[in-house]
């Protein structure tokens, strides 16, 4: 019995759903204007990470170039860096329109003139600064998604409560990915490439012109992380220094290795002079990026506890000392060690597990999933509208019936057992793609035994069109599960203390990994082929099944952390 039910005795209206969500959207402005700042998210993800790619596989560009720009999604793993900046830093004129509202405006002109770019630059002919612009692009559209997510947390009320918020955003953030995906891709084979971001620039005038409606909320006492820095017991402002300057020094390496790495690969390279190899620079450099952004801030985070534990390094008085750099530094101490400490402290050894298993989790299906439109298109030479069907509008379909799928599973077995099916079918779905590049015969015999073609023949769906349709339902339908099941575990070990920081720093290990897998696996794919590829990454997949074993034997032998799964 909840909360509610115990103090007033009466049950909570059930949650709206499906097409009364979307009434419920369209009669209430915050919750309307909820679904634009969604689309405005999710458009610039769909256009970056997915209909980016196809624009340049049928252009010409090289796999393992594209593997290389598909690094732009980076942006979206190292947000949180900036998210201390976005909190509370005044936008200079632009501060009078709001606090969350000033920030979500600047994105948007910054991404409108960043896609304005992309529309007017050749990326044939220039790739470098075709690069910049989409980089651009992604950090606008990153810093949005800090901005947005922080406005539905901050004008949620009874009225509008973030549980209503929230799948209304998911609602608008879907509708984009169609528009982003689908529709573009449609759009795109009847005009060209740049008069299709252009229209997409156009949309977002329109939501930014929406959100000058938006309501806004006033900024809140910023004394309260000062005062708990400042307590006695706390670790002293010298140390906190220092454990701040090298977590940020090691993740300012790994960006400017990163972005080195990128420039070097889009230059223009001098004739017969071979362009530097993503899988050279993963292998080299790749492990001291994971050691740097993962390892080296457990470590510091390990040290500050084991200082606070023992008393050494720590305020014997309260600190009264007040100033601009000082209340700086708090902050990025806030955003950078505190979350991760309390992790730490909370889950001891078992955050090695922990994040071992978020780093492999997604890998089988993230680490390829910016090649799917080259794949389609390029490689298996399906249409533009077959794909824009298949991929952007079945495959949705396919993706919210394993998100339902995975919910069903948590009420009956539970969110660990859950993990596992996520980690195991993805495997699964990889091999048949590896038999969908080499033509299908088996995929072929499965349909032929159980008649899906002589189904999918009613709708019009030739043998060829059922191959696709029925990789994309294996595949779609195992990642959701397996994003949803992510995503239930991530939520499940937050602290409330530091819930929007941890899960930001937690799920973007998912995209630093997939991001950087991406870079290899497209010089892969150039070199070896799709098939080989497909089957190499469903065997890393292993990987992550045996850290979601280990994780159920953790949880199994502590009855506290049984306790707070439950």
């Amino acid at each position: 019995m909840t909360q509610a039910v115990i103090e007033t005795g009466i049950a909570p209206p059930p949650k709206p759903k499906g097409f009364r969500l979307l009434r419920l959207a369209l009669g209430s402005r915050k919750s309307f204007i909820m679904l634009m700042l969604g689309f405005s998210s999710g458009l610039p993800y769909a256009l970056l990470i997915g209909t980016l790619n196809a624009w340049l596989g049928e252009v010409g560009i090289k796999l393992a170039t594209i593997g290389v720009l598909s690094w732009i999604g980076l942006a979206y793993s190292f947000k949180f860096l900036w998210s201390p900046l976005v909190d509370r830093f005044e936008l200079p004129l632009l501060n009078a329109l709001g606090r969350r509202k000033s920030w979500i405006l600047l994105c948007q002109a910054v991404m409108v003139g960043a896609f304005s770019a992309l529309a007017l630059t050749n990326p044939v002919t220039n790739i470098g600064w075709f690069a910049i612009f989409a980089v651009i692009a992604a950090i606008a559209s990153a810093t949005q998604d800090v901005a947005v997510d922080a406005w539905r947390i901050d004008v949620a009320d009874e009225a509008t409560p973030v549980e209503i918020l929230s799948p209304i955003y998911q609602f608008g953030y879907r509708t984009a990915s169609i528009v982003g995906g689908a529709i573009s891709l449609v759009l795109a084979a009847r005009m060209s490439w740049p008069s299709v971001f252009s229209i997409m620039a156009a949309l977002i005038v329109v939501v930014a012109l929406i959100t000058l409606r938006a309501p806004d909320t006033d900024r809140p006492d910023a004394s309260r992380l000062q005062t708990e820095l400042a307590g006695v017991g706390s670790v002293d402002p010298r140390t906190r220094a220092v454990a701040l300057l090298v977590v940020a020094f090691s993740w300012i390496w790994a960006i400017t290795s990163l972005g080195r790495f990128m420039a070097s690969v889009l230059a223009v390279q001098p004739p017969g002079v071979k362009p530097p190899s993503a899988s050279d620079f993963l292998k080299s450099t790749g492990p001291w990026i994971v050691v740097a952004t993962v390892l080296v801030p457990l470590i510091v985070a390990a040290a500050t506890n084991w200082m606070k534990a023992h008393k050494t390094n720590v305020l014997t008085v309260a600190d009264t000392t007040h100033s601009p750099v000082r209340t700086t530094m708090n902050h990025l101490y806030g955003a950078l060690v505190s979350p991760l400490a309390e992790l730490v402290e909370r889950l001891r050894w078992g955050v090695l597990v922990i994040f071992g298993m978020i780093l492999t989790y997604s890998l089988v299906f993230n680490v390829w999933s910016s090649f799917a439109f080259p794949f389609y298109l390029d490689y298996l030479h399906y249409s533009k509208d077959e794909v824009a069907f298949a991929s952007k509008l079945f495959g949705i379909i396919m993706t919210m019936v394993g998100v339902g799928l995975a919910g069903y599973l948590f009420a009956r077995i539970g969110r660990l057992p859950t993990m596992l099916i996520g980690a195991i079918l993805p495997i699964f779905g990889n091999f048949i793609y590896a038999d969908l590049a080499e033509g299908g015969a088996h995929i072929d015999i499965f349909c032929n035994a159980l008649g899906i073609n002589t189904f999918a023949g009613l709708f019009g769906f030739d043998a060829r069109m059922t191959r696709l349709l029925t990789s994309i339902t294996a595949e779609n339908i195992s990642t959701g599960i397996a994003g949803a099941a992510f995503v239930a575990y991530v939520s499940g070990i937050v602290s409330r203390k530091y819930t929007a920081v941890q899960y930001a720093l937690l799920s973007s290990l998912t995209f630093l990994i997939g991001s950087l897998g991406r870079g290899i696996a497209g010089e892969a794919f150039d070199t070896y082929g799709y098939a080989p590829v497909f089957r190499g990454t469903a065997l890393v997949g292993l990987v992550a099944v045996l850290f979601v074993l280990l994780e159920w034997a953790r949880v199994s032998r502590s009855p506290a952390a049984a306790d707070q799964r439950a």
